[in-house]
């Protein structure tokens, strides 16, 4: 028996082309069953996945489809966690509700390291367990460690070559390969996604209009990242230099949870800037698009639908905004640091009249992601301190190697000065032994 968690249409799709190159073996070997989580913050008014066109197709992989937040209700699914003693009894629930019988169960998962894939780890206890990632935090530090009981069950970690060359550092504390979605297998995914939407009224009613250039929204004030306004301007920033890149028809495709006034200062920018604007709802999501909008360029700030565009659809990507965003972001271990710093380093900046074709992992990418790893979490990563020393020595003694401010946005003066790397401030140790020494004397004379 083998079970699915997936929670996006994006994840479902990486699911459905691992298992169309054969990386969970044949079909008829054992029963599949696709376990639907919303871990949206009210899931009762979210988009529900099995709402997305596309959806039917991918679930058809499956011999059976279950849904995880009606089986545990009323609990939330990224906050629930069962107690110990409690296990064994909501593994005979589940098991009994699903039909899975007493025979063994596989659990594949995505970010093993929180719930809902967590709680279903110690519910089915004695299952191997395999993390599939859907996006660029893969190439990122595991953020909260799972429990030891869980790591040593992880087989493997599949992901998507988004940046070509580039390995995952995901998991990889606790000796875990990784392993690629072969292109052609995601490629066709795609494919069959762009088929289903062939039909679909928002799909026609974007190609009537021709867009050229695709802006991508994240509602990065949902994550507390950027406000609402400091979004708002994000997007505008993203329209202004498609159209000074000469686009004269751009779409805008907001997430799926920002909310409808989102796209009202674009729409006042457009008009402002002569510029055709098509703003994209409904169930789609923006990948359905690339295959049927005559598109020369996809912009965005650190969405995987970028890399996606220029991976798997040789469309040209650019980013805006990113290094502001990079700026903004707390704490030091915020899992976004990864893919923020990926795009700066591989996707050329459109507000500097730049475009980027195929992204790939220049030399300096994955020393750089150690260092970025090891200073968010310094603790779990022990073995990179020296590869950040040597990279952040390099920079702090070349006065050339950081022209454009680059790893100055990546790495942050406190906390290079906490860890005491190159680049922090220097630590003024005899004057603090002289304090200390003052301290002890005071102390002495009053005793």
């Amino acid at each position: 028996m083998q079970i699915f968690q997936v929670s996006t249409l994006y994840g479902a799709a990486t699911l459905a082309a691992a298992l169309d190159a054969g990386q969970f073996g044949p079909a008829a070997e054992a029963r599949r069953v696709l376990l639907l989580t919303n871990n949206a913050a009210v899931p009762e008014v979210a988009s529900r996945l099995s709402d997305m066109t596309g959806y039917q197709e991918i679930a058809a992989r499956f011999d059976q489809v279950e849904d995880y937040n009606e089986a545990i209700a009323p609990h939330h699914p990224a906050g629930w966690q069962p107690r110990p003693d409690d296990a064994p009894l909501w593994e005979r629930v589940l098991r009994t509700r699903w039909g899975l019988g007493t025979g063994p169960v596989t659990l594949v998962v995505e970010s093993i390291q929180v719930s809902p894939a967590r709680s279903l780890a110690a519910v089915f206890a004695g299952a191997p367990v395999h993390v599939y990632a859907d996006g660029l935090m893969s190439y990122g530090p595991t953020r909260e460690e799972p429990p030891h009981s869980v790591a040593v069950r992880v087989q493997r970690l599949l992901h998507l070559d988004l940046v070509p060359g580039l390995r995952p550092l995901l998991l990889s504390e606790f000796g875990v390969e990784p392993e690629i979605v072969p292109h052609d297998a995601f490629r066709a995914v795609l494919a069959e996604l762009s088929l289903a939407a062939a039909d679909d009224a928002e799909v026609a009613r974007a190609a009537e209009a021709a867009p050229t250039a695709l802006l991508l929204g994240q509602y990065l004030a949902a994550l507390g990242i950027l406000t609402d306004q400091e979004e708002e301007d994000l997007h505008v920033r993203m329209l202004r230099a498609a159209a000074a890149a000469g686009h004269e028809s751009v779409a805008f495709k907001p997430h799926p949870t920002a909310p409808v006034r989102c796209s009202e200062a674009l729409e006042r920018e457009a008009a402002a800037a002569g510029v055709r604007l098509t703003v994209l709802g409904g169930t789609l999501l923006a990948e359905a698009f690339y295959a049927r909008l005559p598109l020369k360029l996809v912009v965005g700030c650190f969405s995987t639908a970028m890399l996606t565009a220029a991976v798997y659809h040789g469309i040209p990507v650019a980013r805006v905004g990113t290094r502001t965003v990079l700026g903004e972001l707390t704490p030091h271990e915020n899992s976004n640091r990864v893919p923020l710093v990926i795009v700066d380093h591989v996707v050329a900046d459109l507000e500097l009249g730049s475009t980027s074709p195929l992204p790939e992992a220049p030399p300096t990418l994955q020393p750089l992601l150690a260092a970025v790893g090891y200073c968010m979490q310094p603790a779990r990563y022990p073995w990179l301190r020296t590869a950040a020393e040597r990279l952040l020595s390099q920079t702090a003694q070349d006065p050339d190697a950081d022209r454009d401010g680059r790893y100055a946005a990546y790495f942050a003066t406190e906390r290079l000065t906490e860890l005491e790397l190159p680049g922090g401030r220097k630590r003024h140790a005899p004057l603090l032994r002289q304090a200390l020494s003052r301290g002890r004397r005071e102390r002495a004379s009053q005793a």
